[in-house]
């Protein structure tokens, strides 16, 4: 018989949507049906529960961000300083290859002194330079409204 099923239970026609008659065994309950106006209590503090477990999450994940980056930047310095350790070998490599080179033209012992010399010369000159930016700084600290 349409309309009915194999257990005698009315069975909802076609295209019929619960809201065609209230009271029909087929009409849709919602959940304001179900709950009490006391249910705005329960939403606020279901929003307030995802709002926390969210910062918890993002907390966590900035934390583990955190952590992966001071360990990259801590592997970062370690090839940093080998790179300048390096570099430091090279130019103690070219200060005595300059001697050598020189010597045979004005002496070992002049060599060594004009080597040294200029390296001297070239390191009073950087010097300056830096406490001239550093007192730079100073300045821009110390004068009102910096």
């Amino acid at each position: 018989m349409p309309g009915h099923n194999d257990l005698d239970e009315p069975v909802a026609p076609s295209g019929f949507t619960g809201a065609d008659a209230a009271g029909s065994p087929y009409a849709e309950q919602t959940r304001a049906d179900e709950e009490p106006l006391g249910s705005l209590f329960d939403d606020a503090y279901a929003l307030y529960e995802d709002g926390r477990t969210y910062v918890e999450a993002e907390v966590a994940f900035q934390k583990s961000r955190a952590n992966y980056a001071s360990r990259e930047a801590g592997s970062g310095v370690v090839f940093v300083l080998g790179a300048l350790a390096f570099l430091h070998l090279a130019l103690i490599g070219l200060v005595v290859g300059l001697i050598i080179a020189l010597a045979p033209i004005i002496g070992p012992f002049v060599a060594t002194a004009a080597v040294v010399g200029t390296l001297l010369v070239l390191m009073i000159i950087v010097g300056l330079l830096a406490r001239s930016r550093f007192k730079r700084v100073t300045r821009a600290f110390k004068e009102p409204g910096a």
